[in-house]
Order: structure tokens, then C-alpha cells, then sequence
């Protein structure tokens, strides 16, 4: 599998783990150092990002991936993902946004992970 084809994978992994609140595939898409950027310029470090998804904060219900870019630098690649996310987020009602991220990826020990992503509308 190429390094872009395992980046879209690991996009398609994110979002399911997201979904079924699995803590142990989100610890182990995201670095250590991951941060995410919300719409608002609120920024959730890997921790705080993953106890919000598995304290209800932020609920995932679907995901429809519509558009992948991925650009890959030696052991660092970006990432640009367009989604149809359902959600509901920081008690607000369900909703599906047209969400882009994108993610900043670190490879190591040939493995993966998700860095930095920023969050915004397309």
C-alpha cells in the first residue's frame, strides 16, 4: 500500500473510531503531540479531544467522505478531507455540516499518525 493510500485510510479509520467512540483507535491515528483547531479557533489537545468524543461533548454519527487530497513530503504529509459529518457538538442539536479538515501527518516507525487538523466548512 503507498504512504498516500495508507493516509486515506487512516482518514476512513479516524472517522469510524469517531463514531463508535473507540478510544483505543483514536489514541492510536493521532500522535501524542495531535492538536485539533476547531471552527472557532478553540484549540483540543489529543487528550482533551478524545475524552470529549467519549464524554458525549462531541457525538459523530455518519460520515459521507466525499473528497481526499493528500500530498506527501518524506515522513510528513497533509491531508485535506471533505466529509458530510453528522453530528452534534458541545450541546448543540444534530446536524450534518460539510466539514473540512486539515490535518498536518507525521510518520513513525512507518506508521501514520494524525499530527495537527484544522477545522473548517466547504
Amino acid at each position: 500500500m503507498t504512504d498516500k493510500e495508507q493516509i486515506i485510510q487512516l482518514y476512513h479509520e479516524m472517522y469510524a473510531a469517531m463514531v463508535n467512540k473507540d478510544r483505543a483507535e483514536l489514541e492510536r491515528v493521532h500522535d501524542d503531540s495531535f492538536v485539533l483547531v476547531h471552527m472557532t479557533g478553540m484549540r483540543q489537545p489529543k487528550e482533551v479531544y478524545i475524552s470529549s468524543i467519549m464524554d458525549g461533548t462531541l457525538n459523530y454519527y455518519s460520515a459521507e467522505h466525499e473528497d481526499m487530497q493528500v500530498e506527501v513530503k518524506g515522513d510528513m504529509a497533509v491531508l485535506i478531507g471533505k466529509s458530510r459529518v453528522t453530528a452534534a457538538v458541545f450541546g448543540g442539536g444534530k446536524h450534518t455540516w460539510r466539514l473540512q479538515l486539515r490535518f498536518q501527518l507525521v510518520k513513525k516507525n512507518n506508521e501514520w499518525r494524525f499530527a495537527m487538523a484544522s477545522a473548517s466548512t466547504y
